[in-house]
């Protein structure tokens, strides 16, 4: 076992989303035109809130950038996943999986607390209308949608970290089509009680607070009318 945790790993195998080779073909170009619709709504939507003034609105902002964060995650995981479909290629080095299991958390956790900002955008637009644009500032809407990315940004660096101090086991065979944190837990060698608690952790507070937020907002406007 002491030569197990002593192993470094360079590379994971990820087990695709199938191993027939004659699903490979019509998998791909499923995932090909969902990746490539993602791709143009979420950048045209982006575009077309930049290039005409009629949508500089708080509404369209935090669409804008939920846009985005749609485009990250699916960035994050879809090019590999297609890549692996193709040349029949499941393996990706050890600093790529980091990498993608850091910007994956990262755009997936962003996307809740965009999700809350923007009903609580949409409560202030019907129950305070005379006063929307004086209460959805610029700044507060720039802060809206800050805290949630650097809170993320923080919370995917503690886990990623966290994960690959870590050590591995010589068996590198990931049971899934891209580097995520339950499939990579398994793998390690060390000790996880610390790591899975983190991850019940934030699961729990991100979870609970961008859902008293959304439905709370909600609710308030069903009261209002």
């Amino acid at each position: 076992m002491e030569q197990q945790n002593l192993t470094v790993l360079k590379e994971f195998i990820l087990m695709g989303i199938t191993d027939r080779p004659e699903l490979q073909a019509p998998f791909f170009g499923v995932f090909l035109i969902i990746y490539a619709v993602s791709v143009v709504g979420n950048l045209g939507l982006i575009i077309l809130t930049k290039v005409d003034s009629r949508l500089q609105t708080p509404m369209y902002f935090f669409l804008t950038y939920l846009a985005f964060t749609d485009l990250g995650y699916s960035t994050a995981v879809g090019p590999k996943m297609l890549v692996s479909l193709v040349v029949d290629q499941h393996t990706i080095s050890y600093n790529w999986c980091a990498t993608q299991l850091t910007f994956f958390n990262m755009f997936i956790t962003s996307e809740l607390f965009l999700l809350s900002a923007m009903a609580y955008d949409r409560y202030v637009a019907i129950c305070n209308p005379l006063l929307y644009t004086v209460i959805m500032s610029q700044r507060l809407c720039q802060l809206l949608v800050a805290i949630p990315y650097l809170y993320s940004v923080f919370l995917s660096l503690v886990l990623t970290i966290k994960i690959f101090v870590l050590s591995f086991c010589g068996y590198n065979v990931i049971r899934h089509f891209y580097c995520d944190i339950l499939p990579l837990i398994t793998l390690l060698c060390s000790d996880t009680h610390e790591i899975k608690l983190l991850i019940l952790i934030f699961a729990a507070f991100n979870f609970v607070s961008s859902l008293v937020v959304y439905l709370g907002s909600f609710l308030f406007l069903e009261i209002a009318l």
